[in-house]
């Protein structure tokens, strides 16, 4: 897999890596000029990764997620909530960041350099759709929606 480093400031802050030996992604840093304030329910804003990427295998893909600890202590998520990258696409990866929290709590201020969404490269399925009127097998569930195989330790299911 082929990377453009598109902002040389990556070479200082660290390019993109896996963090531990056994790390699923490798962060992406936001490379902005200037600090950036994301307020509670505003709109996202989109912030460089300083990166593209030539993933060339139909068989793989990328998905752009938020960085755990952030989402979670401070409520920064990707405001489509997941980025996907297309095998075929090579220009700039660019992260949807929105502040999730409530109204009335501290907006997030994003800095230069900080790591704040990881991409993670997953294996792709493309199977042959065929139209059909009806399946050619049932199963145990059929149709049945949400909820519909109870809830664990025995309680009733609401649906």
């Amino acid at each position: 897999m082929e990377i453009r480093i598109l902002d040389p400031r990556l070479h200082e802050w660290g390019l993109p890596r896996y963090q531990s030996d056994m790390a699923a992604a490798i962060d992406l840093h936001a490379c902005l000029d200037a600090p950036a304030v994301l307020a509670p329910g505003e709109a996202p804003l989109l912030v460089s990764s300083g990166i593209a990427v030539h993933i060339a295998d139909p068989a793989v893909a990328a998905l752009v997620l938020p960085r755990s600890g952030l989402g979670h202590r401070l409520g920064l998520v990707m405001g489509n909530l997941v980025g996907l990258i297309d095998p075929d696409y090579t220009g700039p990866i660019l992260v949807s960041a929105w502040n999730r929290s409530p109204p009335g709590t501290a907006p997030i201020v994003l800095h230069p350099g900080e790591r704040f969404a990881q991409m993670l490269f997953v294996p792709i399925l493309r199977p042959a759709l065929r139209i059909v009127e009806a399946f050619s097998a049932a199963t145990a569930r059929g149709a049945g929606g949400f909820g519909s195989t109870g809830v664990a330790g025995g309680m009733a299911s609401s649906n």
